[in-house]
């Protein structure tokens, strides 16, 4: 939503500001189909170059993210700390043997089906069930500390991954500006090509050139460069789920009393999607 609005914006004020100056706007019109055609071609070609089907499918889907925004709200971290903290309850009362059908089988799990939103998203699930797989295994006697560094290093692993839209965005931004000049230096080129023009087609043929190196520097640093930005805030905001399990994996496994746990599970929520500790705490008392 407000990637639009300021998409908007950003086109009204500069445009309408370079008119309101007495600004021409028809050479730009005239001039942006023919440098959008070497600017866009060059970088969608770049991209193409410098990245697998698979980045280029994460590319869609982060320009999605920017403006559809996160996918998670503050109802959707509430229900993950109650879906891992009903798995930890079940295996400090009834142990492992009761847990395991749950973490083999989610898609069958009463537990998991209370919270059909969040078995949409497999790296969280698989997050869950890998993890408690290895308590089941191990009978419960692993030290907190190295399940800590597991997951540490699954969450790497899944944010180096995740953020790679927002990579390529920043990469494309950076090589715009660069983009552009190469069009204006090919309407150079054929500006040079016509020296023989009388001034007025000399002087519209430059303006024309210039729009090349005009539009570099707008699309890097006006759009493709916030919509970087964007996407990465998105990633980040999505990926704090993830830390919620984490924390509530963890202080359960290091035996905390229920306040500790809530306020470990809470800690790393942004505020706007943070749930009231008595929100947390009612509902997992009737669990």
């Amino acid at each position: 939503m407000f990637a639009a609005v300021g998409l908007v914006v950003l086109l009204v004020m500069v445009f309408g500001g370079f008119a309101l100056t007495g600004g021409k706007l028809d050479v730009i019109i005239h001039a942006v189909p023919h440098e959008m055609l070497i600017i866009g071609g060059a970088a969608i070609g770049a991209l193409i170059a410098g990245n697998s089907m698979k980045e280029l499918k994460q590319l869609g889907g982060g320009l999605g993210k920017v403006f559809k925004g996160p996918s998670y709200k503050k109802k959707d971290f509430l229900d993950t700390i109650f879906l891992v903290s009903s798995l930890m309850k079940l295996l400090r009362t009834e142990g492992p043997v009761a847990l395991e059908p749950h973490i083999e089988q989610p898609k069958s799990s009463s537990i998991f089906a209370e919270y059909p939103r969040l078995m949409k998203d497999d790296t969280l699930v698989h997050l869950i069930t890998d993890t408690l797989r290895l308590v089941v295994v191990s009978s419960g006697t692993l030290d907190p500390r190295a399940v800590e560094e597991v997951m540490d290093n699954s969450l790497k692993t899944h944010h180096h991954d995740a953020i790679r839209p927002a990579d390529a965005l920043q990469g494309l931004a950076d090589a715009l500006p660069a983009l552009g000049i190469v069009a204006a230096v090919l309407g150079v080129v054929k500006t040079m090509g016509s020296i023989d023009q009388p001034p007025a087609i000399l002087g519209g043929m430059i303006g024309s050139a210039l729009v090349g190196t005009f539009l570099g520097v707008l699309l890097a640093y006006g759009i493709v460069g916030p919509f970087a930005q964007r996407c990465r805030q998105v990633i980040e905001s999505d990926g704090a789920i993830y830390h919620t399990v984490k924390q509530i994996i963890i202080a359960s496994l290091h035996g905390h009393p229920l306040p500790l746990v809530i306020e470990a599970a809470r800690s790393g929520i942004t505020h706007s999607n943070q749930p009231a500790f008595a929100d947390v705490f009612d509902g997992m008392r009737g669990r």
